[in-house]
C-alpha cells in the first residue's frame, strides 16, 4: 500500500473538478491517477464549509420571514383599525 503524499494545489484542483465542473469521482481519479476513496474523501472533507455556509444562510432567511410576518401581521392590524375608524366617521350624524 502506497502512501503517496500530493500537494494542495493538486488535491484542490482534483475537488474543483468533481464540484465545479461536474465530472465523476470516477473519471477524474482515473484521469488523475488517484484511488476513487482518497479523492471522496478529499471532496467531503470540502463539502462541509459550503454545507455550512448554506444552513447559516437558511436560518438568515427563515429569521427573516419571521420577521417580515410579524411586520404584515401588525400592518394588517392597523390598517383594520383604519377601516373601522373611517366607517365610524363617515356614519351619519344621528
Amino acid at each position: 500500500m502506497s502512501s503517496q503524499r500530493y500537494p494542495p494545489e493538486f488535491k484542490d484542483e482534483a475537488v474543483r473538478q468533481v464540484l465545479e465542473r461536474g465530472y465523476t469521482v470516477a473519471e477524474v481519479s482515473q484521469r488523475l491517477g488517484v484511488s476513487t476513496h482518497s479523492l471522496y474523501k478529499w471532496v467531503k472533507a470540502v463539502k462541509p464549509d459550503k454545507s455550512d455556509e448554506q444552513a447559516a444562510e437558511l436560518v438568515e432567511a427563515k429569521s427573516e420571514i419571521l420577521r417580515l410576518r410579524a411586520q404584515m401581521r401588525r400592518i394588517e392590524e392597523e390598517r383594520d383599525i383604519l377601516k373601522k375608524a373611517a366607517r365610524y366617521f363617515a356614519r351619519e350624524p344621528e
